[in-house]
């Protein structure tokens, strides 16, 4: 009698451990969340080593996937500190994963950077037989360079791209969220049957999709909302956001800009926003959760991303325009690369970025011209439909399988 293949396959994947290692706070971390509870809910066994955040617990299973924290914090910080940081959780990885390898027998080690050498923590496991994946969330030599402000040419860029060439060759698969990604590993010497992506689509269990109502969607208020969510650093441009609205407070009736999200420029922003007599226009909330960020997304008119040109955001495709664009709302971006690679000009509302005058206009384009800002809008979202969550995941899973051989075995039993 045969099997039922599906059930085969489920079957087999009970009997596989994973083990992901990812220097941030989970559940926080949308990608490696993602990523998890679709193993999980492949049957397959997850366990996840990282940082402890201040009120969670050091063990704890959350959604299926059983969570080791370190008590470690992080702090955006200088360069030192953050190498201070990286060590420590490396040493503390290498130590549980070999631990707990010796007991679960894991599968696959599934490393997430930054940083990228943090796939040496998994030195045990893959010498004996775990298949490694590393997870480039970020290329690390261009976040360095747009984070502090330092040339290609600069000894520590060296260095990064000297240990993502090791990181990569130490690993059997690399997978990464965009086009130009790929293409930039590609460049510096990763084999092209080597990696593959999985976008940083958000999961629709969060984000339900809202763009079948989007025609009826226009929010009845006297406000106009515009919404920024995201790490708050000076590469992604707020201080622009914030000198755009001050330019078009008597313009815009009612213009209001919230802000949601942590990071190292929070006191510069909330500066400016003090300097500019605009606190009864930008309303900062924090940090949240992503479930609070869907909610409010339903409330806006436009989701903004005004990142800056650098050589880190000009090959990025923010995760937030396809947050936006799956709950029906219009979507403001910068003119780079990393977008282009997805979106052609009439399916996003783009600017120049780094131009507040640019951004200004088109605010107040959006404003002005719904109808145009709909057809677009329409366009957007029949880009995003290619690259919905779901499809993503069944890549990912159809890799993971891959990796472990468990196609080719289940094709000769049947």
């Amino acid at each position: 009698m045969i099997q039922n293949p599906n059930s085969m396959r489920k079957s087999t994947a009970r009997m596989m451990r994973v083990a992901m290692v990812v220097f941030a706070y989970y559940p926080a971390d949308i990608r490696v969340r993602r990523e998890a509870e679709a193993l999980v809910e492949a049957g397959i066994s997850v366990d996840i080593f990282c940082l402890k955040g201040k009120s969670e617990a050091r063990k704890e299973i959350v959604d299926g996937v059983q969570v080791y924290r370190f008590p470690l914090r992080r702090k955006r910080s200088r360069k030192l500190r953050y190498m201070w940081e990286y060590c420590c959780f490396i040493s503390l990885s290498f130590l549980f994963l070999s631990i707990l390898f010796i007991y679960k027998r894991y599968k696959i080690i599934h490393v997430h950077n930054m940083p990228d050498f943090l796939v040496f923590s998994s030195f045990l496991p893959r010498l004996c037989g775990s298949k490694l994946i590393l997870d480039l969330h970020d290329p690390m030599p261009e976040v360095y360079m747009a984070k502090y402000s330092i040339k290609s040419s600069h000894l520590i860029i060296s260095l990064l791209i000297f240990l993502e060439k090791l990181s990569i060759w130490f690993s059997d698969f690399v997978i990464t969220p965009n086009i130009a990604f790929r293409n930039l590993f590609i460049s510096r010497g990763c084999p092209k049957s080597k990696i593959q992506i999985v976008m940083n689509s958000p999961d629709e269990k969060i984000f339900s999709c809202s763009w079948r109502e989007y025609e009826k969607k226009k929010i009845d208020n006297d406000e106009f909302r515009i919404m920024y969510h995201g790490t708050i650093t000076e590469r992604n441009g707020l201080d622009l956001a914030v000198e755009a609205l001050n330019m078009l407070r008597n313009k815009i009736p009612n213009i209001s800009f919230h802000v949601y999200g942590e990071g190292d420029f929070v006191e510069y922003f909330l500066k400016l926003v003090k300097k500019l007599n605009l606190d009864d226009i930008v309303h900062y909330h924090g940090q949240v959760a992503p479930e609070t960020i869907a909610r409010e997304i339903e409330l806006i008119d436009v989701g903004l991303i005004p990142n800056k040109k650098n050589p880190f955001t000009n090959i990025n495709m923010p995760t937030r325009i396809f947050e936006y664009l799956c709950k029906g709302k219009p979507v403001i971006v910068p003119r780079t690369k990393g977008i282009l690679d997805y979106f052609d000009e009439e399916s996003l509302c783009f600017f120049e970025p780094g131009s507040v005058d640019k951004l200004a206009e088109k605010i107040i384009d959006v404003y002005n011209n719904p109808a145009r800002c709909h057809d677009i809008l329409a366009r957007g979202i029949s880009v995003y439909k290619k690259y919905r969550w779901e499809l993503q995941r069944q890549h990912l899973l159809k890799l993971v399988t891959r990796l472990l051989g468990l196609e080719t075995r289940q094709n000769k039993k049947v």
